[in-house]
């Protein structure tokens, strides 16, 4: 039986798929990816005998049938998803309902949309004296969030953040960050980080960081970051610090 591949489309940019992901695309008989989100034009890897389908339209029994009947013809089957297929990909659910029908499975992971977010603002998350904890969430909505891991709590660690799918409720977000960080931190949002000729990057504060979000029409596709490492001063790392001894290299004492 041939096995079902998740593989990490990336974040956006073609060249930014894995070497594993694109084989695997030139050798799927199925690409079921999901439309709304993955850049079609990640399908030019495709071979042109594949049957390409988006997900976008589907409930989970509709890509389970798909797969199924996909396999049991001999058939092999790349589930597409969006940066890396292990973060806000509803990947688990599919998952367990593959093994329920013995069909085999695999993970490939992608290059996550916060690591080019991250790049498209040049900034390094981890910076020594200023955070060396990067914290991935959402917002509650229509998924719902434990009690544990509300925006508020997470902010009182004042470190790195990334917040997902909650762009559109900016305002919100905003509000409950500067409960814990001060109204000056830098903030930044990031569209479409790595697409070709669509990416857009604002920066602010959580002062202003809202309204200049909105007055820029995004309201969806888009990343908020936010944290001292988007600017301001840190330590250098001692990695490359000439009097720091490590066991690739003899510190300089004098």
């Amino acid at each position: 039986m041939e096995t079902v591949y998740f593989v990490g489309a990336g974040p956006g940019d073609p060249e930014l798929l894995t070497v594993r992901g694109k084989n695997l695309l030139a050798e799927a008989d199925l690409i079921l990816y999901a439309g709304s989100l993955v850049n079609d034009e990640l399908l030019i890897y495709a071979d042109e005998s594949a049957q390409t389908e988006s997900s976008a339209g589907m409930d989970l029994e509709e890509i389970l049938s798909m797969i199924e009947k996909t396999v049991e013809e001999g058939g092999m089957v790349v589930r597409l998803h969006t940066g890396d297929p292990g973060l806000y990909g509803a990947l688990q659910e599919q998952i367990d309902a593959l093994e329920e029908r013995g069909i085999k499975w695999e993970i490939v992971p992608g290059v996550s949309s916060f690591q080019a977010a991250g790049a498209a603002v040049g900034r390094e998350f981890t910076q020594p004296e200023v955070s060396q904890t990067l914290i991935l969430t959402r917002m509650e909505g229509r998924t719902s969030v434990p009690d544990r891991e509300r925006l508020e709590l997470l902010a009182a660690h004042k470190t790195s953040m990334v917040i997902f799918l909650s762009v559109h409720m900016i305002n919100e977000v905003v509000e409950e960050l500067k409960k814990e960080y001060p109204a000056d931190t830098p903030a930044a949002v990031v569209k479409k980080a790595s697409w070709p000729g669509e990416e857009e990057s604002i920066k602010g504060t959580l002062d202003n960081i809202a309204a200049r979000t909105e007055e820029a029409g995004i309201e969806k596709t888009a990343l908020i970051m936010v944290g001292d490492f988007l600017a301001g001063d840190y330590e250098p790392s001692k990695l490359y610090d000439k009097s720091f001894s490590h066991g690739f290299r003899e510190g300089d004492s004098g």
